[in-house]
């Protein structure tokens, strides 16, 4: 029970660690993934406007191991990578940069009986919290909150 709350304030120093370091390299961090057990993975996806290449990569990855050893980061593997095609959109500024781009969003309790829409992100309302879509033609506003999760679904 004792190990509960240092676990979750690590969880919280990992994250700030790695993004005070990927945003000083010029990157943005996309999403931050931890795999537990004996063996600890570390995923960290990174993006910037022009693009994220393999050189890119191998410099977050170099500082990242840098500053977790001084900071006494625990983990075995550490990846770094693009957040693919897919990306996944968490923070409204990242339903902002990408409106006008196809999304798919799953709501975390259904509307009218759905929980997944797939159409065109028609912009944010800082205000207000919400992201708009359009969906086969009819336009749906949902609050972040009531967002589970949500990634960009490109037609290849």
């Amino acid at each position: 029970m004792g190990r509960g709350p240092f676990l979750f304030f690590c969880a919280v120093d990992v994250e700030t660690i790695t993004t005070q370091t990927v945003e000083m390299l010029g990157y943005e961090l996309v999403d931050l993934q931890s795999s537990g057990g004996r063996r600890r993975m570390l995923r960290v996806f990174i993006d910037s406007p022009r693009g994220i290449t393999v050189d890119d990569c191998a410099t977050v990855s170099n500082q990242l191991t840098r500053v977790y050893a001084v900071e006494g980061v625990d983990y075995e593997r550490l990846e770094v990578s693009s957040p693919g095609l897919d990306r996944p959109l968490k923070r409204l500024p990242d339903f902002a940069r990408f409106t006008g781009e196809r999304a798919q969003i799953s709501l975390r309790l259904p509307v009218n009986g759905r929980k997944r829409f797939t159409g065109v992100l028609m912009g944010v309302d800082e205000a207000q919290e919400t992201v708009s879509l359009q969906c086969e033609g009819v336009d749906h506003t949902f609050a972040l909150a009531d967002i589970g999760k949500a990634h960009l679904a490109p037609e290849i």
